[in-house]
């Protein structure tokens, strides 16, 4: 891994989705050409789902990725294609076990279709992105994919234990949010790195790179389940404490708090009591927990451009960058 001083300013979302834009365009026709099937409804669930928007920053860091260390090509897009069916099918299950109603500003796939066909289109989704694998015949590829399908897995019956536990701590809360959300940034980085025939100490600095990233990015999203504009945001405000779910500025709150506060807080969270919400708040300015849960949302972020300093100084890497500041300083 050649050591360079990088001197380039990081790049701003707009920049760096103008600079990944023919590369996504590819991976989006890929995508599109292989969610298809015979079976009209899988069509349909999986075309809701992938035609909501978002920002496709999974892929993106694949192509970003590739790009920082060597050239990207076909290769990657298909793998990129990979990690977008593997987080989709993520997220059907995820509302499926969430009950949500709400994803992106649109009604979620469970709400419009049921339970059931929403858990099965999201087994489609992850069979086919094994397919995908299978089609690059590269074995360390399959490794980092089975593994960190299992780890995603393990991270949604670890969250399901911490649903109404109020014991839930700031490590506990880390753990789940390392195997739901970091380690496919992290395997999406890895990938783009390996895709581009890097040696195992680059790949391994990317991989650091999404992992840092995962936390920062997940963090800022629990912060703004509390702070943000609902409309902006796409879904509805207090899901997560209508789940159950301690996050880490409540979680801050509650270790911060009196013991009068704290108990009131332990029965909200036990109840998933989402009309206490104005207490909740008030818990957590009175503690600080945003401002806490923030600082450490910035510390990942920081901890990922650490990562890569040793990548030297391309429009890639200033992309990168770009992207962990975005994680943190994003409204929706």
């Amino acid at each position: 891994m050649t050591i360079t001083e990088d001197t380039r300013p990081a790049l701003g979302l707009p920049q760096i989705q103008s600079l990944a834009a023919a590369d996504m365009a590819a991976v989006d026709a890929l995508i599109r050409r292989r969610l298809s099937s015979d079976v009209v409804l899988i069509n349909q669930i999986a075309d809701h789902i992938i035609s909501a928007g978002g920002k496709r920053l999974r892929p993106m860091l694949v192509m970003l990725a590739g790009h920082a260390v060597g050239q990207a090509g076909p290769e990657h897009h298909q793998l990129a294609a990979i990690i977008e069916f593997i987080h989709t099918s993520t997220l059907l299950h995820d509302d499926v076990v969430d009950e949500s109603s709400l994803r992106r500003g649109r009604s979620t796939a469970n709400a419009l279709w049921g339970n059931a066909p929403s858990v099965l289109v999201g087994d489609f989704l992850y069979s086919r992105s094994f397919q995908l694998m299978v089609e690059l015949d590269r074995m360390p590829v399959m490794r980092i994919l089975a593994d960190t399908t299992n780890r995603i897995a393990e991270g949604e019956v670890l969250q399901l234990l911490h649903v109404h536990n109020p014991d839930t701590d700031e490590a506990a809360y880390l753990r789940v949010i390392e195997r739901k959300t970091a380690v496919l940034f992290a395997a999406g980085t890895r990938l783009g790195a390996l895709a581009s025939g890097v040696d195992e100490a680059t790949q391994q600095a990317l991989y650091d790179y999404g992992m840092h990233l995962g936390y920062a990015f997940q963090i800022a999203d629990d912060v703004l389940d509390y702070s943000a504009n609902a409309e902006e945001l796409g879904k509805n405000l207090g899901d997560d404490l209508a789940e159950g779910k301690a996050t880490l500025p409540l979680i801050h709150a509650m270790a911060h708090s009196d013991d009068a506060t704290r108990e009131r807080l332990r029965v909200i969270v036990q109840d998933g009591d989402a009309s206490a919400m104005p207490e909740v708040l008030a818990a957590i300015r009175a503690t600080g927990g945003l401002e806490y849960s923030r600082r450490r949302a910035e510390q990942y972020a920081e901890a990922a451009e650490r990562a890569l300093d040793g990548l030297g100084d391309n429009d890639a890497v200033a992309a990168l960058r770009g992207l962990a500041r975005y994680a943190v300083q994003r409204s929706h």
